[in-house]
């Protein structure tokens, strides 16, 4: 068995379902071994354990699949592909893995030429003179990489990759294959030993110390006014239920940051929106007004922050309960009070255990009567969230005007939005009016770009969630769509049908509304309807807001991927609308 073979050996034995990538280079081999045994010529190899390959139009379009396979599993895909197209193209959605937490394993390679690879070389990206440094760029945008030289090498480092890549904080780990060993055959007794692939990839969950929770329960139970900030942690960690159960065990209302959007479903009870500098202002507010803060999963980067005006977190004010899997980021941003380090279920579980028994302040809050009313009503945690949700809905969602409000737009998304519906947002004054007026009826109906940002995003992204059978439906401006508008025809290709909702301004709407006259902010007006049927999908263009409910659901019931072109109002102005206050007192920096 050569090298290739075993890798998918490997594959196959970790149940891995999807290969996103493009054949190239000296991954070729592994490609074919991946045909190969799914006709089953490979002894040993079930072929319905063999993963799928998904071959988009570009290694960025790969690689954002990948990343948002894993940011809705919780395990990692395979993105493969030629080393110096993986290292450009493909970076994209390595730097979304990297910084938005979620596992990915990237098999490439350097495009060695044997002993042509000190004469002049071409595409080799080995590092040394003359060529490419593919180590270098993975050494910036991976949490782990390897250069292995030999057939035993190669398989201990890609289980290596398995394994890291999902133990604490996730992210993406890479192999770059040996020019030559990817043929080799692998010794049947090496020494050292690889050890078995499921046994060597096993990974444990950390939890925080006793004495730690006991703190941290104390702070909680004690806080007349508690609120729990939700990150992407407590979707990495599918801490669903626990999150509403410590809400509920404390009375404390929810927030989440733009990454944990749909941890919570947005109609509950306590929660109260999504916090930051274009996010909701009744949710930055809950949270300024807090006397404890537990923040979960989440770094809390300056979009979350607001910046960090004076008035927002007060560390000097606030005891802060800070959970999250990597103990370098509790208390990064403030200083914490109490840290619990772990998995986020593993915390809040933990927290849910210790609350048994507590019997909560025994004062009111201040300026609050002991019946709970204070000067200006009612201050149960549960108004509170009530008070902070009404945020979802302005005038403007229901407006008639045309062009269209993209308020309304949101609006008319949300109608279509079931448990079983999952929302991809795009980057752009698109995530922030979505992240606004989508009121997610449920968890894990929404995911954004938001770890590097990267436009382009969703579409890939939708296709992946039809990929994985969920009703998928993307939401870009046209600048985004259009840098990876080849997504729909890889849903064509692979018999899905997501939702492509353009909320066209035919410019790039953020940056032209900073300042019209920067060079390079306005588009051609594309006809994504022609586009999408050039590719085998269908489309619809709106610019009758009594018609896009209805277009946006035929879109969804589809049965070929379908394009919904809708003309927005480019004036209608993001920043000046959706600022926070506490964004605002400290000048409204550029995002």
């Amino acid at each position: 068995m050569n090298t290739a073979e075993r890798l998918v050996g490997t594959m196959a034995a970790l149940d891995v379902e999807y290969v996103f990538g493009y054949p190239g280079g000296r991954v070729i081999e592994v490609f074919e071994s991946l045909a190969e045994a799914r006709a089953g010529d490979h002894p040993g190899v079930d072929p319905e354990a063999v993963p799928e390959v998904v071959r988009p139009r570009d290694e960025r379009e790969a690689s954002v699949m990948a990343e948002a396979y894993g940011r809705l599993t919780g395990g990692p895909a395979v993105l493969a592909g030629q080393g110096p197209w993986i290292g450009s193209l493909g970076g994209i959605g390595q730097m979304e893995a990297r910084l938005g937490s979620s596992p990915m394993v990237v098999l490439t390679e350097a495009s060695e030429r044997g002993e042509y690879s000190t004469l002049a070389p071409y595409q080799q990206a080995r590092g040394d003179y003359g060529g490419l440094d593919l180590p270098s760029i993975l050494d910036g945008i991976t949490k782990e990489h390897w250069f292995p030289r030999s057939p035993t090498e190669t398989v201990r480092s890609f289980q290596l990759a398995f394994k890291h890549a999902a133990a604490g904080r996730a992210g993406p780990c890479a192999v770059v294959l040996d020019g030559d060993a990817v043929t080799d055959e692998v010794p049947e007794d090496p020494t050292p030993p690889v050890w078995d692939d499921a046994a060597q990839t096993r990974t444990w969950e950390s939890r925080p110390t006793d004495g730690d929770v006991r703190a941290a329960a104390d702070l909680l139970s004690e806080a007349h006014r508690p609120v729990v900030l939700a990150g992407n942690g407590v979707h990495a960690a599918g801490a669903y239920e626990e999150l509403e159960a410590v809400a509920e065990a404390y009375d404390a209302v929810v927030a989440t940051s733009y990454l944990g959007k749909a941890t919570i479903a947005e109609t509950h009870e306590r929660a109260a929106g999504v916090i930051g500098s274009f996010g909701h202002e009744g949710a930055n507010r809950v949270v300024s007004e807090a006397d404890a803060l537990l923040v979960v999963g989440c770094r809390l980067n300056p979009m979350d922050t607001n910046w960090q005006p004076a008035s927002f977190i007060r560390p000097d004010e606030q005891a802060i309960v800070h959970a999250d899997v990597d103990p370098r980021n509790a208390g990064w941003v403030y200083p914490a009070d109490v840290g619990l380090i772990g998995d986020a279920a593993e915390s809040l579980g933990a927290l849910i255990d210790a609350a048994e028994g507590r019997l909560g302040p025994e004062d009111p809050a201040p300026g609050i009567t002991a019946d709970g009313w204070g000067e200006h009503g009612h201050d149960s945690a549960l108004d509170r969230a009530a008070a902070a949700r009404e945020d979802f809905h302005v005038p403007e969602c229901d407006s008639d005007a045309v062009p269209i409000k993209p308020q309304r737009a949101c609006k008319a998304v949300e109608a279509v939005v079931d448990e079983d519906t999952v929302v991809t947002a795009d980057s752009g004054n698109n995530r922030f009016w979505l992240l606004n007026y989508l009121q997610t009826p449920a968890r894990r109906t929404y995911f954004g770009s938001g770890g590097v940002g990267g436009m382009g995003w969703a579409p890939p992204a939708a296709v992946t969630a039809a990929l994985m059978g969920h009703d998928a439906v993307c939401v870009a401006g046209d600048g985004g769509f259009t840098m990876t508008m080849t997504a729909v025809e890889t849903a064509v290709d692979h018999g899905v049908a997501p939702a492509f909702v353009v909320l066209n301004d035919t410019s790039l709407g953020m940056v032209r509304q900073m300042d019209d006259a920067i060079p390079g902010v306005e588009f051609h007006d594309t006809d994504f309807v022609k586009a999408a049927e050039a590719m085998g999908g269908a489309g619809t263009r709106v610019t009758d807001p009594d018609d896009l409910e209805p277009a946006i659901a035929d879109a969804k019931a589809a049965d070929v991927p379908t394009v919904v072109d809708v003309r927005i109002d480019r004036e209608e102005d993001m920043a000046e609308q959706l600022q926070s206050s506490f964004y605002a007192e400290v000048g409204g920096l550029h995002e």
